[in-house]
């Protein structure tokens, strides 16, 4: 199918890394042009080379959006690289596990802007291109705002914002025509999620206790299950979508988890 998202210019935050690398792949292959915001390592590096030797059209714009002034000179970058902004997927954070007893009120409020601050910042100053566009914004979300997890308050009130923030601004911006919608994975395998799994002293024993709990295949997510969502709800075949909570997880929120 082609979702009409060719020369389109889509910001993605911590899209060179897990889900936000998937979807910067998944717009490539849709002939968007993916302007990459994310903080600079070696891996970043080595996904831009990956990126490059494959001839993509993709801007990288290494940056630590720790401050709504970096948030700021990140989409300034962007504008002078590619002139406008069609849509912003919201992607970066962590879950940093910032918990109630494990933590403290500076602490929380750390995790809260790390994770999500610079949402509403990014949103905020690539607004006026996304109004010349008629543009949309997807937020990735997490099951953790729905179902808790512990020991994570601060991811956990983030992602709960990030929900709220999405039925906010897909009110606020309809007269634009700006629609707004989040996606709610749950377990999705992800480098880093990964690098978890390993921590355990019986990586896939801990492994099968999780997907033998997400009913639909007792499998993980892939990130580019995401990626195809989010590419859907950014192209006008969801034209008619704005405030959406789109959960892709199998049916691990919503169905009977016994099934598994």
């Amino acid at each position: 199918m082609d979702l009409g998202l060719k020369d389109r210019v889509v910001l993605i935050t911590g899209g060179a890394e897990g889900i936000g690398a998937a979807i910067s792949r998944a717009c490539l292959q849709e002939g968007a042009i993916p302007c990459i915001v994310n903080r600079d390592s070696e891996t970043v590096q080595a996904f831009a080379r990956g990126l490059r030797e494959e001839g993509a059209r993709f801007e990288l714009v290494p940056r630590e959006l720790n401050t709504p002034e970096s948030c700021r000179q990140a989409v300034e970058e962007v504008l002078r690289r590619c002139g406008h902004i069609d849509a912003l997927v919201n992607n970066a954070g962590t879950n940093d596990k910032v918990g109630l007893e494990a933590g403290s009120p500076d602490e929380f409020l750390a995790s809260v802007q790390r994770n999500l601050w610079h949402y509403y910042s990014m949103a905020h100053y690539a607004l006026p291109s996304l109004k010349e566009a008629h543009g949309s914004i997807v937020n990735i979300a997490s099951k953790v705002a729905m179902t808790g997890q512990g020991r994570t308050s601060g991811y956990a009130a983030s992602k709960g914002g990030q929900l709220a923030l999405t039925r906010e601004w897909a009110v606020e911006l309809l007269p634009f025509g700006i629609r707004v919608n989040a996606i709610v994975p749950s377990e999705v395998m992800t480098p880093l999620y990964r690098r978890w799994i390993d921590t355990f002293p019986d990586p896939e024993d801990k492994l099968h206790s999780i997907t033998r709990k997400i009913p639909l295949g007792q499998r993980m997510t892939e990130p580019a299950e995401i990626a195809s969502m989010a590419v859907f709800l950014l192209s006008d075949k969801a034209s008619h979508m704005t405030g959406q909570h789109v959960f892709v997880d199998g049916g691990y929120v919503h169905l009977d988890r016994a099934l598994g």
